[in-house]
């Protein structure tokens, strides 16, 4: 089962290290790991992406509770959360293929962020399944280069 988990964690040198040897310690792939600052620059929030059974995963988010640098975890796929992911594509194109390009765009709502004679970079946000989809679309007009950054994930708000 596909699981997105949060850590809180101190803006610290090696607490990056830390965790993602906490997985592969235990034999995890860690399929998406994204780290920033949050709105405090002395606190990252990790969004980690990993597949695993319920009892695996709460050994994990048991261990990751117990790192020093630790503030909190959150698995949030028990609660309703917003996912985004960001991908730049860019495609091989000549003149006929241009249009194909920026309809594909327009279609799942990307920019077209660079323009070269023998390319274009498209820009495409949001859920893995639209990035996905629009990936599939551009696949056959020929990609040169593909760049991912991974799930970041947020809980909603309590209504």
């Amino acid at each position: 089962m596909k699981r997105t988990i949060s850590v809180l964690v101190e803006n610290h040198f090696g607490v990056l290290a830390r965790v993602s040897g906490l997985f592969s310690a235990r034999g995890y792939n860690i399929d998406s790991l994204c780290v920033g600052e949050t709105e405090d620059p002395t606190i990252s929030r990790m969004t980690v992406v990993v597949r695993g059974d319920d009892n695996v995963m709460q050994q994990i988010i048991k261990q990751l509770n117990k790192l020093v640098d630790t503030i909190k975890v959150e698995d949030l796929t028990e609660v309703d959360f917003i996912e985004r992911e960001l991908v730049l594509i860019k495609v091989g194109v000549n003149g006929d293929r241009r249009r194909e390009v920026i309809e594909i765009a327009s279609i799942f709502r990307a920019k077209v962020v660079d323009v070269s004679p023998s390319s274009m970079v498209v820009e495409v946000t949001g859920s893995e399944g639209k990035v996905e989809a629009c990936i599939n679309m551009l696949r056959p007009l020929g990609i040169q280069e593909l760049v991912r950054t991974g799930e970041i994930a947020i809980a909603r708000s309590a209504k």
